[in-house]
């Protein structure tokens, strides 16, 4: 109100929309549904890989050329690229910003002891640290090179992955980040199904046996790749 009465003129409604809790948790809920839309498509691309090297090389070529010849070159796929880290971000800055929200809104001083927040906040919580952190060290390894444990060669992703999952690090990392995601999709998918409307005493079995479903279905399609190096079914 103070910042309308001196500029003499009403904030837009985008900047209303934003400034609010409804609002940041439908940014949250919207971009949420973004990333669990690339993570369902990334893991079964990941899947390939158990059909053998010229597959999974060939499929990872594919998605350079997706869209040519309209599109250049890897068009395509950094264009994914730049809306999945833009939902990344405005997933992560509205968490943060709401978490302060939540902060200020309480007392300053308890009488009583501070209540503990709920464990499924804790979970979201510390497993999107975990995934931020995750997210890092994935491009480092297998996008870069930078992090990976091995020659990393160009163009043969297969190789790679083998590369990266030889490793007893390797696996703990990709393994604990996986049980995160697994998690914070169990929550989120029924969070963000709340924030946008689609919860009713009707659909809510609905959603909460989708919710388990969808957690199960990445945990066990991304654990799967890992496992399948270090029992030497992918190799």
């Amino acid at each position: 109100m103070a910042l309308a009465t001196r500029t003499g003129r009403r904030p837009s409604m985008t900047r209303t929309i934003w400034d609010s809790t409804v609002g940041k948790k439908t940014v949250m809920a919207v971009s949420g549904l973004i990333m669990l839309g690339y993570l369902v498509a990334h893991m079964v691309g990941n899947l390939k890989i158990f059909f053998g090297t010229s597959s999974f090389n060939e499929y990872a070529h594919w998605l350079r050329t997706l869209g040519e010849p309209i599109l250049h070159y890897e068009w395509a796929l950094w264009i994914v690229r730049i809306v999945l880290l833009a939902a990344v971000a405005a997933h992560a800055v509205c968490a943060y910003q709401l978490s302060r929200l939540d902060l200020r809104a309480r007392p300053s001083k308890y009488v009583h002891k501070k209540p503990r927040a709920s464990y499924a906040t804790r979970t979201m919580r510390w497993g999107g640290v975990i995934l931020l952190l995750f997210i890092v060290w994935h491009i480092l390894d297998l996008t870069t090179g930078h992090a990976h444990p091995g020659g990393f060669e160009q163009g043969r992703p297969y190789q790679n992955v083998v590369d990266t999952f030889s490793t007893w690090y390797g696996n703990v990392i990709y393994l604990a980040a996986v049980l995160a995601l697994g998690m914070h999709v169990r929550h989120g998918f029924w969070s963000a199904a709340q924030t946008l409307g689609a919860g009713s005493r009707a659909r809510d079995r609905f959603l909460k046996t989708t919710a388990n479903a969808l957690a199960l279905l990445l945990t066990a399609g991304f654990a799967a790749v890992p496992v399948g190096v270090m029992t030497g079914l992918v190799s």
